[in-house]
């Protein structure tokens, strides 16, 4: 994406900040009380407030750099969630921490997921920003070779496979990874204290995750 940057937002200041998934759901009361409940999105979106995070001069310093270089809400970024930034909910990755498919003999392309839930309605998300080097797969429960059996697109989650490797008819396909969240900032102006003579604020840094 042309506004997009390939950049992480600082991360000893996003590690410090606060926020979470949003959903959109109408709710309509029915005269008999019982309610009726529709998903206006599909898909969750999350957001944050990175203004926790800025403890002293030198991160305000580098949290006002970075906004100027994206110019605001003009150009996306890389934002690390420090509630969720793993394919394992617990523990170190493996190769067979997510489920991305079965092959069918033909695909060799296949799209980076995390799914959250199992028994009742699973949401499989979209991770669109790995963290290249750490992307692990597995085919039938193998681990395969990265830059040998397979390839990952750091840009968009995609991973291929080389012509060699190509899972077969019913073979899952897994993956194990770290990820980044595609954001933005959500305002266009940055209230600036440096009140403190060894630590500035900015009381307020809302990032939205961009849904891409």
């Amino acid at each position: 994406m042309v506004d997009f940057h390939e950049t992480r937002f600082p991360l000893d200041v996003s590690l410090n900040g606060r926020g979470g998934p949003e959903r959109r759901t109408d709710i309509v009361t029915l005269g008999s009380n019982r309610e009726a409940r529709n998903a206006r999105w599909a898909q969750s979106r999350r957001r944050y407030e990175a203004g926790y995070g800025v403890k002293s001069l030198a991160q305000l310093a580098a949290v006002v750099e970075f906004f100027e270089e994206r110019r605001g809400r003009l150009f996306g970024f890389r934002w690390r969630d420090r509630a969720d930034f793993s394919s394992a909910h617990t523990g170190p990755i493996s190769h067979l921490d997510q489920s991305l498919g079965a092959g069918d003999g033909a695909q060799a392309q296949f799209q980076l997921r995390k799914t959250y839930g199992g028994s009742f309605a699973p949401y499989a998300r979209t991770i669109a920003k790995p963290v290249a080097e750490s992307v692990r797969v597995g085919v039938a429960g193998v681990e395969k070779t990265r830059g040998v059996d397979f390839d990952v697109d750091a840009t968009s989650g995609i991973v291929r496979f080389s012509l060699s490797a190509v899972p077969g008819a019913g073979a899952a396909v897994t993956a194990g990874f770290l990820f980044d969240v595609p954001a933005r900032f959500d305002t266009d102006y940055l209230e600036i204290d440096v009140s403190s003579f060894e630590a500035g604020a900015i009381p307020k840094i809302p990032i939205i995750e961009l849904i891409l």
